[in-house]
C-alpha cells in the first residue's frame, strides 16, 4: 500500500499494529501460562489476506515448542461455534486467536465460549481481556487512535499523507485477567505477572 514506511508516497499513510509479527509471541506466552498443553489451537479468519502468513509463523513457533497446532477457521458467525466444538474434540489445552476485525467485533462471544469450554485463550487486544478473556498482548488501540487523530488534524491543516511516515506502535500491553485465571484453575506464573502492564482482578 505504501512505497516505504518512512516515505509512503501516493495519497496514503497510516498505522501498523504489528499484529502478524506478534502472533508467534502469543503462542509462547500461552504455552508459558499453560506449560502442560500439548495441543494449542489457532483460530483464524480464512477471509483475512494475512492469515496464510500468520498460520505459517505460528506453525513454526509450535514446532519449536513441540506442541500440536490444529488450525481452526471461522469467517462467519456459525463457523465460530463449529471451531469451538472442534477445539473441544481435539482436546486443545489452549487457544491463540488471530488479530482480526471479525474476531474483535465478536470478542464477547469468543470470551464466553472460551470460558464455557474452560480453554485458556490469548488475544491481540486489551479489549478482549477487559471483556473477561484470560490474557492479551499487543499494541495499544487507545494510543494508536490518539495518534491517528493527530495525523487527521495534520492532514486537515494541509500536510500531505505521502510525507507522513507510517507509524509503528511504541506502546504494547500485556494484560492478564486474574479473575478468569482463577475460574480456569490457573496460577499465573510470576514471570508473566512481572511483565504485565495491567492485571485485572
Amino acid at each position: 500500500m505504501v512505497a516505504s514506511l518512512a516515505r509512503p508516497g501516493g495519497n496514503v499513510t497510516g498505522f501498523s499494529l504489528l499484529s502478524v509479527e506478534l502472533t508467534p509471541k502469543w503462542l509462547e506466552l500461552v504455552s508459558e501460562l499453560v506449560p502442560w498443553a500439548g495441543v494449542i489451537a489457532l483460530l483464524v479468519n480464512p477471509n483475512n489476506p494475512q492469515t496464510e502468513g500468520v498460520v505459517r509463523d505460528v506453525q513454526e513457533a509450535a514446532r519449536a515448542k513441540r506442541v500440536e497446532l490444529p488450525v481452526l477457521k471461522a469467517g462467519v458467525d456459525s463457523e465460530i461455534d463449529a471451531a469451538f466444538a472442534s477445539l473441544v474434540q481435539q482436546q486443545a489445552g489452549a487457544l491463540v486467536v488471530q488479530a482480526d476485525a471479525f474476531f474483535t467485533s465478536r470478542r464477547e462471544k469468543l470470551v464466553a465460549l472460551a470460558a464455557r469450554d474452560g480453554v485458556p485463550a490469548i488475544y491481540a487486544l486489551r479489549e478482549f481481556t477487559a471483556a473477561g478473556g484470560l490474557i492479551s498482548y499487543g499494541s495499544s488501540l487507545t494510543a494508536t487512535y490518539r495518534q491517528a487523530g493527530i495525523y487527521a488534524g495534520r492532514i486537515l491543516e494541509g500536510a500531505k499523507p505521502a510525507d507522513l511516515p507510517v507509524q509503528q506502535p511504541t506502546t504494547f500491553e500485556l494484560v492478564v485477567n486474574l479473575k478468569t485465571a482463577n475460574a480456569l484453575g490457573l496460577t499465573v506464573p510470576p514471570s508473566i505477572l512481572a511483565r504485565a502492564t495491567e492485571v485485572i482482578e
